[in-house]
Parts: C-alpha cells; sequence; structure tokens
C-alpha cells in the first residue's frame, strides 16, 4: 500500500483526501477525508480574476490541510485544481500561494480530464456491465461521463451551482423569471454535452458532488449529513422534484435551519438541484445512484 493525498479545488469547495492505496488493484483505505467552503470562485464568471479574499480563504485551508499530511505521513501529493482556476486572469497567483504552502504545484486540468478523474473515483466500487452516464455537479462546471469499465465519452460544460447563482439569482427566494433563468442555461448546456456525450443511452445515472448528496440527504430526511447513509443511496427521480420544489419555495433561513445543508451551500443549493432535476428529466432516469466517491478518490488512484 502506498500513502497518498490528493486536494480537490474546485469553485466552491477544496477537499482534501489522504489515503493507503494499492496500485496494483485500487483498493482504497481512507485514513482522512475533509471539505472546506472557501468560495474560490467568487465573482469569477463577472470579473474573470481570482478575488484576494477567496485566495486567502483557499491558502488558509492548504496550510490546515499541510498540516494534516505531514501528520499522517503521505509519501505523494497530487493537487488538482478545476473550473475556477481554468478561467482565471491571475491564476498564477493562486499557482505560487499552494507551491509556497504546500510545496507542489496545482495542475490546472482539462474539463475532459476533471471528467475522467471523476468517473474512476465515482465507479471503481460499482459491479455489472451496464452503462452509467456520471454527472458531476460542482461550482462552476459540470462534467458528464459516460462508460462502463472506462471511460467512453466526456465532455465538461459551465454550468454549476455557484457561476448559476451569480448569474441569474438576485431575489430570495428566486424569482419565476430566475429560475427560468438558469433552467434555460442548464437546457443550452444539456445540449452542447449532448454533442459529445450520448447522455441518453445509459442504464444508471451517478450523481456525484455536494449539489447531488446534499438532495440525497434531504430526500432520505436525514436529522443530520451522515455520508454512509448517502453513499450508494438511491434517489427517485420524484424525490429530485420534490426536493427542488421544497428548496424553490424556501428562503435563505428556511435553507440555513436544514440540518443537512452544508452553510457554505446554503445559498447555491437551489441552482445546484435544478441542476440535477434537468439532468434527470432530460434523461430519462428513474433515479439517481448517489457516490461520495468522486474526483478526490480518482485523484488519490492516479497518485498511486
Amino acid at each position: 500500500m502506498t500513502r497518498v493525498a490528493g486536494i480537490d479545488c474546485g469553485t466552491n469547495s477544496i477537499r482534501l483526501l489522504v489515503a493507503d492505496v494499492h496500485p496494483e488493484t485500487g483498493d482504497l483505505v481512507e485514513l482522512d477525508r475533509r471539505m472546506t467552503i472557501v468560495r474560490l470562485g467568487q465573482g469569477v464568471d463577472k470579473t474573470g480574476r481570482l478575488a484576494p479574499e477567496a485566495l486567502e480563504r483557499t491558502f488558509a485551508a492548504c496550510r490546515e490541510y499541510a498540516e494534516v499530511i505531514k501528520e499522517l505521513g503521505a509519501e505523494r501529493l497530487r493537487f488538482v485544481a478545476t473550473s475556477a482556476s481554468r478561467d482565471a486572469e491571475n491564476r498564477e497567483d493562486f499557482v505560487n500561494g499552494v507551491v509556497e504552502i504546500l510545496g507542489v504545484e496545482p495542475e490546472v486540468i482539462t474539463g475532459d480530464q476533471e471528467a475522467a478523474f471523476s468517473f474512476t473515483g465515482a465507479t471503481g466500487e460499482l459491479h455489472g456491465d451496464d452503462r452509467r452516464l456520471v454527472v458531476d455537479i460542482g461550482g462552476g462546471s459540470t462534467e458528464f461521463v459516460v462508460g462502463n469499465k472506462h471511460v467512453e465519452a466526456a465532455r465538461s460544460v459551465d454550468i454549476g451551482c455557484v457561476r448559476l447563482t451569480e448569474r441569474h439569482v438576485r431575489h430570495d427566494p428566486p424569482t419565476a423569471e430566475e429560475v427560468a433563468a438558469i433552467r434555460a442555461d442548464v437546457r443550452t448546456a444539456l445540449d452542447l454535452a449532448a454533442e459529445t456525450v450520448p447522455i441518453g443511452t445509459a442504464e444508471t445515472l451517478v450523481g456525484l458532488a455536494g449539489s447531488v448528496t446534499t438532495v440525497a440527504a434531504i430526500a432520505l430526511g436525514l436529522p443530520e449529513y451522515d455520508s454512509e447513509k448517502v453513499h450508494h443511496s438511491r434517489i427517485s427521480a420524484e424525490q429530485v422534484a420534490e426536493v427542488t420544489d421544497r428548496l424553490l419555495a424556501s428562503t435563505h433561513d428556511e435553507r440555513a435551519a436544514i440540518p443537512v445543508i452544508h452553510p457554505g451551500r446554503v445559498d447555491v443549493i437551489i441552482a445546484g438541484a435544478l441542476v440535477l432535476r434537468e439532468i434527470v428529466e432530460r434523461v430519462g432516469a428513474r433515479e439517481v445512484v448517489v457516490s461520495e466517491h468522486d474526483i478526490l478518490d480518482g485523484i488519490a488512484l492516479s497518485v498511486a
């Protein structure tokens, strides 16, 4: 077994996984998994730049993660940065800060690479020969991947819970016009994804990342977030619609009172749920298989 660390820095959150991985079998024993909402992508869709306060929040999390990595004695580290840092004019400020704190340069990966990591991490424990559509709904982008044991086709499109919220939402709850604008953007992006990925041909829909896991936790009626109960849960299309409708009718304070919603997601979960609902309706899925394992697991496996 090789002790490795993987960091996934997205538009909304930065996450760490330290694990022992068997390089031949791909078996993974998790030692530490944590997430911090840093909103690195704050304002990027509008300004094209990473905000100084967003960079400082991210660097503070990196300093915390550096201590964990040192304490657990990980032999190798891979730091992957996704949508927000792909889009930013001043991403060198981000790169230099990470190198100074962690000693490794963040890899600003393409959307297709992001999709492949997500697929590997999400499907490693799933058995069977069914064709799968894996969707990873992030803060700035959503990845679509079709395959079984290997990726057949992948596409990343610029719809995510942070990007769509910042672009369209001005009221709480959002107005019908704001909701319609979000849904229109998602449908356009789905058309774009479908040019590359046969999204309607898969037998199983697998959903990843915070928007999906939060919708699942609400649907399950959990009194507090429980990753073990969320992982590999199956949420019906009707449940996705019901939770989305509930969120659409709620105020910020009402959403904040739902115990399974992380405080950093309260303002963006409506857009995330809308993305999931549009995907479910577009592909005609009867249910979503929810996975807690995602790009982070794929990164850790790639290190080993």
